[in-house]
């Protein structure tokens, strides 16, 4: 009702402006038609000073345009005062159309929020709210329907659309077992969920929360327009006031009326608008253009700080790799073929669950026939023993070798060997080892590009595995073979070696990155996959779980710094210049109040810019 009323206000007052540049019978009626034109359009203005002076916040940019704009009616300039209170309110509708457009681009994770769970008790299904649901709880979701909390896939299978958590428009395929997370749509199938979190720790919660919090953390370059927007004002209603009253007592001849002219120019001119709005406009455009590409920035001054950023560590597992085993190298011996060594280790491995198992089996990639395998027995922690189309396999580590008198070449696998022998002779290893991320390589390049000096990787895996994702990546170090608390010491040595004033930024995704994540300058997590407690301790979050989108956050950082020091200079210079023309009667009311109102417009549509990031 409010916005209506004052639509209407504002409506009335344009046309009342209108009528008075175009009709002109009597002085009266020009006063008339601008001073109501300036009530209806600059009321809102006038009541925030008022409010603002009564709990003793005097000198703020309302306060400087109430003063500035009767001033002008004091001395005839009718015009020109109801134009500022005008240009004003229409700087605010644009600044309003940027902050809705920066709201838009991260509309998609406001929608997260569902509205509703189809809770299944016995055989009957009661759509409750989410916050009713507990874990162990089975909820259905329907074709079409946001999933409203964490879980497991109990039955069925279906494509679900996860694009406002990642960022990706790919669909994601799930069946029984697949974890689901809150905020993704369920594309095609009936899905019968077993409920892991509740629904205040679901994935869809923890990303509003931080979406919602993020203006609260102000970068430097905010405090400083704060902090100098509070010793500015007074400092040009003073410095007005001296232009008002003291020539006439120094100058011959100077008539207090014009000096009064010129002091209420200064005053119209030397609002701070521009800076008061576009730079924090500017952050919260760049955070919103960030959400856009599936990154969570969780405060202004994080993402300012990536600008400084001289060093990245990252985590390997999860971060610079899949997390997922694959068979990488086959070493054959004694005259096997890749095909006959795949196949003899696959057969073996079959009836084995371990992760390690499973990746020979998927190396290998076709049935095996139950009939083919005559025994098999599972060592736990050594290999497997089996009986293949007559032959005896064994398969498994080194010391399992050792203890069947199988005699080992001396290997330096950058990962986990899988020996196998056929017959009780040596056939030949499979190296099973972390996948490296189709864009890590990338993504160490373009952060190289982006002025990052020093790239570094530590990691709880052993050192042959670590050291050659590390030399495939290019990366300036690589530390092995470390416990958590060795993380942290190892973080706080590279922190020591950062040049003064630069950034050290860690990137992880499991709870043993948690304390590194916390300790860092900057701390990263892959999100889509990665561990509450990392997400919990990061300052940003990628949530398509790509490194390559750190490169992309650098790009967003600098960019919406760029836009604030554009905004900074050419407010400052522009203001100065009619500033001081306007103390020497040069500039007019027009041209102060295009310092003010025009240069916070201009400053404002290109705060925009940071929405939009290639």
């Amino acid at each position: 009702m409010k916005d209506h009323l004052d639509t209407i206000c504002m409506g009335v007052g344009i046309a009342l402006f209108a009528a008075g540049l175009i009709f002109t019978p009597n002085p009266a009626f020009t006063l008339a038609m601008f001073l109501a034109s300036w009530l209806l359009i600059g009321g809102k203005i006038i009541l925030r000073a008022i409010r603002n002076i009564a709990k003793g916040v005097i000198f703020d940019e309302h306060f400087l345009m109430s003063l500035a704009t009767l001033g002008a009616f004091a001395i005839g300039e009718y015009p020109e005062a109801a134009a500022v209170m005008l240009f004003y309110r229409i700087g605010e509708l644009f600044q309003e159309i940027a902050v809705n457009r920066s709201i838009k681009s991260i509309s998609s994770l406001m929608d997260l929020r569902p509205d509703f769970a189809n809770l299944k008790r016995g055989g009957e299904i009661e759509r409750v709210s989410p916050g009713d649901v507990k874990p162990g709880d089975v909820i259905v979701v329907k074709p079409g329907e946001k999933i409203p909390l964490d879980g497991i896939v109990a039955e069925g299978s279906s494509a679900l659309d996860t694009s406002a958590l990642t960022g990706e428009a790919m669909p994601r395929d799930v069946e029984p077992g697949s974890e689901v997370l809150s905020g993704s749509i369920n594309k095609n199938g009936l899905l019968t969920i077993a409920v892991t979190k509740e629904f205040s720790d679901s994935t869809a919660s923890k990303i509003l929360e931080l979406v919602q919090n993020a203006g609260s953390r102000k970068a430097p370059v905010e405090n400083f327009i704060t902090r100098f927007a509070r010793w500015y004002t007074p400092a040009v209603v003073f410095a007005a006031l001296a232009l008002a009253f003291l020539p006439p007592f120094f100058i011959a001849g100077a008539e207090f009326s014009q000096w009064i002219k010129r002091a209420l120019v200064f005053l119209v001119a030397s609002c701070p608008c521009a800076l008061v709005i576009s730079i924090p406009l500017s952050f919260f455009g760049g955070i919103g253009g960030a959400s856009r590409k599936g990154i969570l920035v969780k405060g202004s001054n994080y993402l300012s700080a990536l600008n400084d950023v001289e060093t990245v560590v990252f985590d390997k597992t999860g971060t610079l790799t899949r997390g997922i085993f694959a068979v990488c190298e086959i070493h054959c011996e004694n005259g096997i073929d890749r095909d006959e060594l795949l196949y003899y280790a696959a057969a073996a491995e079959s009836g084995s669950t371990h992760p390690i198992a499973q990746s020979v089996l998927r190396a290998y990639g076709k049935p095996i026939a139950p009939g083919d395998i005559s025994s098999c027995d599972e060592i736990a922690g050594k290999g497997v023993r089996a009986a293949v189309k007559g032959r005896a396999v064994l398969a498994g580590n080194a010391r399992f070798m050792e203890a069947s008198g199988i005699a080992l070449p001396i290997t330096d696998a950058a990962g986990t060997a899988v020996f196998v022998a056929l017959d009780g002779a040596y056939a030949g290893c499979l190296v099973v080892a972390d996948e490296q991320k189709p864009d890590s390589k990338q993504a160490a390049a373009e952060l190289r590009r982006a002025g990052v000096r020093r790239l570094f990787m530590l990691s709880g895996d052993n050192r042959a595995a670590a050291e050659k994702i590390g030399a495939e990546l290019g990366l300036d170090g690589v530390f092995a073979e470390l416990l958590p608390h060795q993380k942290v010491e190892r973080l706080e040595m590279l922190q020591k070696e950062n040049s003064t004033g630069k950034k050290l930024a860690f990137v992880g995704d499991g709870i043993n990155d948690a304390p590194a994540l916390a300790l860092s300058d900057i701390g990263i997590a892959m999100g889509g996959l990665g561990s509450d407690a990392a997400i919990e301790a990061a300052d940003i979050v990628l949530m398509t779980d790509e490194p390559l989108k750190l490169a992309s956050a650098l790009a967003i950082a600098r960019k919406t710094r760029s836009i604030v020091r554009q905004n900074i200079v050419f407010a400052l210079v522009v203001k100065a210049l009619v500033l001081a023309l306007g103390a020497l009667g040069i500039a007019t009311m027009r041209e102060a109040v295009f310092a003010d109102v025009g240069v916070a417009l201009i400053a404002v549509l290109n705060a925009m810019r940071a929405l939009t990031s290639k």
